[in-house]
């Protein structure tokens, strides 16, 4: 025996079709057509099952239909009835199980659960049209089976369907009951993963106070939604529509439930209006040419004996029907899964009035290339503003900006990546060819000056200033001058090293030259006094020895640097620099400075000795020269450093090759200069007698 349990009186006064075919129930206002289809759907079902002999063979079924009202009360009294009841009251026992093998309830899926909670222990209820997921939890409903998809698959297929069409910010209505909330939840689990924000979530009921449906409506009015889904049964929809057609509201794209897309009311001309464009899915549907006269031959004037029958459903359990598993007369399969649900299938059903193009539905409009999203504080996800990407960084196909490569930096418009410009001291850009003229005229000038000396070296003021040393210093002089051009072009591993020992071993022998020299001056005074030998001691080997021995502790420590660890050309990134800074690393800092602070040193030395012999008489005053050019070395070294440090890029070449010419010329200048000036405009002082220092006017 199968039991079936329809609404079809109904508790709702306007419904679309109604007439009474019997004195309806207390409680009960009017006869539904469309349910009173589905008893005789069902008795067909019936009758076409003891038709066929191989489905159950040797077994006929039998049916009893009650009436639930659409009340989840009235239902699960129904169900109680038919689980209460025996075939012979007078053989009837509490030990004895319930004759009713299965039990056909009900659309509604709140009365579905009633039913499915309370009968699971003693029948099994199977439900055609409650889709609420909640009914697939075995642990509460163990017994319940239904032949249609449950709302797990229709939303997750209304999520896609969101997606599809790129719609991120919508609306939502659901029933005020288990089919609405439930539906709702898992629409919203769902829609949360693609990035869609609910900006709204309505409650409506069909015997909701019109305040409420008021409230709903204002809240659709003020938001700024074009989209909203309708996860609610037609009955319980239809105050709502009938308000928002009342209230003019236009320009929404609805999407509906299954529960009413393939509805009656929504698609008349008053309705149309407004809810014209609806997107949904709908169970699909094939014709059934035997079902269709059956379903004609409805019609409220039968007496009643034909809609409801007296028998039950009989022999058919539980395990059975999980055992169902074959190919219809149409092509489907049937069978249920472990949760009791079919297979899903849905069909999309589209109607509009007129072609036209796909609302949109943001919140917000994508972020353009080279933006990125930042989130709106108090608002959800899916309102945003735009901002640009950071220097650096560029977005060109998500909402996000990302870093570039280390060489690369972001373009202008911060939508791709482009290779940074490279940045070093050149040959070809105008501060690199001043420097180089610069360069070259100190060479060229220091060469001249040797010239001179060699032209006039058998001169009194050339013998007297201890020629040797002097041209050994004009030599090294040229190498200074020279040196700068090391440092100018792209660093490779050659030039860097190159540059580095090159400019310390230079300066050493300059610097050393200039502390023989100053040597030199001092004993020269000294053995002017009686009794003193210290120039016969300080002869010409003396001198060259303090130079290259001198000279050598720098060549020493140079190649240490070399050896240990030598300067290598490098590349420089800096994540706010659009420019790759090609430059020398050192290699090591402390054999860096070293060779500074030998060269510091030995000026340092040459300094002191230059000043104390400051006082001397004027012929012999080249003590004097000197200490004006350590003092000008110096002074260059010293202010190098912390300009050297804070440079960025090619300019901290350009600082270095500045204080090496610098301190060249003022080497050069101090120096050599008052001497040539004799030499070449004042050659009546360049007397044996002068220099001997027996013409005290003149000076030298």
């Amino acid at each position: 025996m199968i039991g079936g349990i329809f609404p079809i009186f109904n508790k709702q006064e306007n419904v679309l079709t109604s007439f009474e075919i019997q004195p309806p129930k207390a409680d009960c206002k009017g006869f539904d057509l469309r349910a009173f289809r589905w008893t005789r759907t069902m008795i067909f079902a019936i009758d076409e099952i003891n038709s066929d002999g191989h489905l159950l063979p040797n077994i006929s079924l039998g049916y009893k239909i009650l009436d639930s009202c659409a009340s989840p009360s009235n239902v699960l009294r129904a169900a109680l009835t038919l689980a209460s009841e025996s075939e012979e009251k007078e053989s009837f026992s509490q030990c004895r199980p319930p004759p009713i093998a299965a039990l056909v309830a009900e659309s509604g899926s709140t009365q579905s659960i009633a039913v499915a909670g309370a009968l699971g222990p003693f029948g099994v209820p199977v439900s055609y049209f409650s889709t609420c997921a909640c009914l697939s939890d075995k642990s509460k409903y163990p017994t319940f089976f239904r032949t249609i998809p449950s709302d797990y698959h229709q939303a997750k297929a209304l999520a896609f369907l969101v997606k599809r069409y790129g719609w991120t910010w919508i609306g939502a209505l659901q029933s005020d009951n288990d089919y609405g909330r439930n539906g709702i939840s898992a629409f919203t689990k769902e829609v949360e993963q693609h990035g869609v924000c609910i900006a709204f979530v309505g409650t409506i009921l069909r015997t909701y106070p019109q305040s409420k449906i008021l409230e709903v409506v204002e809240m659709i009015k003020q938001s700024t939604v074009k989209v909203i889904l309708a996860f609610v049964p037609e009955g319980d929809l239809y105050p709502l529509m009938k308000e928002v057609v009342n209230q003019n509201i236009m320009g929404i794209q609805w999407i509906a439930s299954e529960a009413w897309i393939t509805a009656d009311r929504p698609s008349t001309t008053e309705m149309f209006q407004s809810f014209g464009g609806t997107i949904g899915f709908v169970v699909r549907k094939m014709p059934m040419p035997k079902l269709g006269p059956v379903l004609k031959d409805i019609s409220p004037y039968y007496d009643s004996q034909t809609s409801f029958v007296s028998d039950f459903w009989e022999m058919i359990v539980s395990e059975q029907l999980k055992k169902v598993n074959f190919v219809d007369a149409y092509g489907e399969k049937v069978f249920f899964d472990d949760k009791g649900d079919p297979p899903a299938s849905y069909e999309v059903i589209n109607w509009q009035l007129r072609e036209g193009q796909t609302p949109k539905a943001v919140c917000s409009e994508i972020c353009p290339h080279g933006t990125r999203k930042a989130q709106i504080k108090g608002l959800p996800v899916c309102c945003f503003d735009c901002i640009p990407c950071a220097d650096g960084t560029i977005s060109n196909t998500t909402a996000d900006c990302t870093t570039c490569p280390e060489e690369f930096w972001s373009n202008d418009r911060k939508d791709s990546c482009i290779m940074k410009v490279t940045e070093f001291l050149s040959y070809a850009e105008t501060m690199g060819i001043v420097l180089i003229a610069v360069s070259l005229f100190g060479a060229c000038l220091t060469f001249s000056t040797m010239v001179v000396f060699i032209c006039f070296r058998e001169t009194p003021i050339v013998k007297a200033n201890n020629s040797e040393l002097s041209l050994l210093l004009l030599l090294s002089l040229i190498f200074c001058f020279l040196c700068p051009l090391t440092f100018i072009g792209e660093p490779t591993v050659w030039s860097c090293m190159l540059r580095h020992t090159a400019f310390g071993i230079t300066f050493a022998l300059c610097i050393s030259c200039v502390l023989g020299k100053t040597i030199v001056v001092v004993t020269a005074f000294r053995a002017t006094l009686p009794g003193n030998s210290v120039a016969g001691k300080f002869g010409p080997a003396q001198q060259r020895g303090i130079v290259y021995s001198c000279t050598a502790a720098q060549i020493v420590i140079c190649v240490l640097w070399l050896k240990i660890t030598p300067p290598f050309p490098d590349k420089v990134f800096e994540q706010r620099n659009k420019k790759i800074i090609l430059e020398c690393n050192t290699g090591s800092d402390a054999a860096f400075y070293s060779v500074l602070g030998y060269i510091g040193l030995l000026a340092t030395i040459c300094f002191a000795l230059a000043f104390l012999a400051r006082k001397l008489p004027d012929n012999f005053n080249e003590a004097k020269f000197i200490t004006f050019s350590m003092l000008i070395f110096c002074a260059v070294w010293i202010t190098f450093i912390p300009a050297y440090v804070s440079s960025p890029g090619k300019y901290t070449v350009a600082v270095e090759i500045f204080a090496i010419l610098s301190s060249a010329f003022g080497l050069l200048l101090c120096i050599f200069m008052p001497k040539c000036y004799i030499i070449l405009f004042k050659p009546e002082t360049n007397t044996k007698k002068h220099v001997m220092g027996k013409n005290l006017k003149h000076t030298m």
